[in-house]
């Protein structure tokens, strides 16, 4: 996807990564992280605020900066970078709460013809998983990179 988006600093195992967020609140750091589990090649996708005192994500922070749209590119840069490094990942990803849930799925809906070109999408319903359909009110995604 060509969208503006913010640049990345990231390790080399790209499972970390940070930006700065630029808008009417001014420069807010912003931290992506891919957190493996307990399954072989699945990861939870942590995404907030950067704690300026632990440096650790939170994410129950509502900075409403204003370049939600760009934030959101970049988030998906990291998608991108990191299924590149780790291309057999299955991604989870949710909203700390049932209103930030339901703003990823707006958020997922918008580019989700371009999305559906490089991934697999699904969405958590109550007790199993389907292709992701944009008017279904879901738990939780699931990503996975199409393999070439």
């Amino acid at each position: 996807m060509n969208l503006d988006r913010y640049e990345l600093q990231s390790g080399e195992e790209l499972e970390v990564f940070e930006f700065v967020s630029e808008g009417s609140k001014g420069r807010i750091p912003k931290i992506v992280q891919y957190f493996p589990t307990n399954y072989k090649d699945l990861y939870h996708l942590g995404f907030g605020d950067k704690n300026q005192v632990t440096g650790e994500i939170d994410d129950t922070i509502v900075s409403n900066n204003d370049d939600s749209e760009k934030v959101l590119a970049t988030v998906i840069a990291t998608l991108y970078a990191f299924t590149d490094k780790h291309p057999n990942a299955q991604v989870y990803a949710t909203g700390s709460t049932d209103s930030r849930t339901r703003l990823y799925r707006m958020g997922v809906s918008k580019y989700l013809n371009e999305a559906l070109v490089d991934f697999e999408i699904f969405g958590e319903l109550k007790d199993s998983w389907e292709p992701f359909e944009k008017d279904s009110e879901y738990k939780g995604f699931l990503v996975k990179r199409k393999q070439a």
